[in-house]
Parts: C-alpha cells; structure tokens; sequence
C-alpha cells in the first residue's frame, strides 16, 4: 500500500529494508548445493590429476624416457662414469692483444697444468695405473661472441700426455678493454679475450 504525503498528497514509496534484516539462513540454504570443495580434496594429488583435461583428455605426469635425453647431456654423463676423478685444475688466459681467442684458450690450458706435477702416474702409486691410463675432461669458459673462432685441435696441443674424453666449451670468459690498439702487434681494435679452463684429471 503506498503512503500519502501530508505536504503535498503525493505517493511515496516505501523504503528497502535495512541491511541488517537480510535473511542470512535462505544465503546459507541458497548455497547449500554449490558449496566448494574441502582443502584436503583441493590438495588431493588424485583430484588434481583427474580435473586437469584438455580438448577431453586428462593430463598425466610422464616420466622422462632415456631416449629423449639431451645428446650433450648424455655424453657428459658418459665421460664421467668413464674415469676416476684424482682432481681438477684451473686456469685462466688472456689474449691481450690480436684479438685470437684460441691463444687465451691454451693460456688458460697452460696455466691450469702448468703448476701442478702427478708423480702419482709414474711412479705407480696406483696400481695398474700408469700415464698411459691417464684421462682428462676439458672443460672452457669462453665469450659466445668468439666461440665459432675457437680452434679445439691448437688448444688439445696443450696437454703433453692423458687421453681427453671430453671436450665442453660453455658461455664464460670476458671480453674487456686492454686499454690501447696497437697494429703492429696485430690489434683490430682494443679487445682483451679473456678464457677460464678447468681441467680435470683421472684415470
């Protein structure tokens, strides 16, 4: 029923009720058969497994099979199982001036071994082991920009005995300024190569 205004006689309409008067039971019964799943099944491994579909198939974890093993990856891991780590040596080389990466690449060689002897080899402190047995892993850290310049044979040449069974050349290194060109020592320009070695020796 609509009330008159004493002023004017004009309807008014009546007001919503207050917030406070909302039936919070007829909520609570509304949503009664659209109530959210626990946290112990949201969590529930199984659960998730079954609700994660695409185009109607469920998403499974799949094991890595060893076929699809990275190539690279495979081969370290090959090389590593092949020897009996003795111990690693490290290096670093700088080529400051001509610009030749594979010079500081047998810098960083040579530094690595240079300091070290392994009398351990010749003088059989280990049995059935001789320098024959010996096996290295050569591992540089040289600038990405200079890798496709690097002459791997040149710098194997370094190591005057022990078979390499691994050769890895990763992102490393820097390229730095040496300050000053200078063309009769063969400078394009000013850069300094710099190459990390890590050399490791067993049998």
């Amino acid at each position: 029923m609509l009330a008159t205004s004493s002023a004017r006689g004009s309807p008014i309409l009546p007001l919503p009720a207050p917030p406070h008067s909302i039936n919070l039971q007829n909520i609570r019964n509304a949503n009664h058969h659209h109530r959210l799943p626990s946290s112990s099944s949201l969590f529930d491994r199984r659960t998730i497994l079954c609700s994660l579909t695409h185009s109607g198939r469920a998403f499974r974890p799949v094991a890595a099979s060893p076929t699809a093993m990275d190539g690279k990856e495979g081969a370290e891991k090959e090389a590593a199982t092949a020897m009996k780590l003795l111990f690693v040596e490290m290096g670093v080389g700088y080529d400051q001036h001509g610009q030749d990466i594979t010079a500081a690449a047998m810098r960083a060689c040579r530094d690595a071994i240079s300091s070290n002897s392994i009398p351990a080899f010749r003088r059989g402190s280990i049995p059935g082991v001789n320098s024959d047995q010996m096996k290295l892993q050569i591992k540089l850290g040289v600038p990405p920009s200079t890798q496709h310049l690097l002459d791997i044979e040149r710098v194997k040449s370094v190591f005057p005995y022990g078979k390499i069974i691994n050769f890895e050349v990763v992102d490393g290194g820097m390229i730095c300024s040496s300050g000053v060109c200078l063309e009769a020592m063969g400078d394009k320009n000013d850069d300094c190569y710099v190459v990390n070695a890590a050399v490791y020796v067993g049998y």
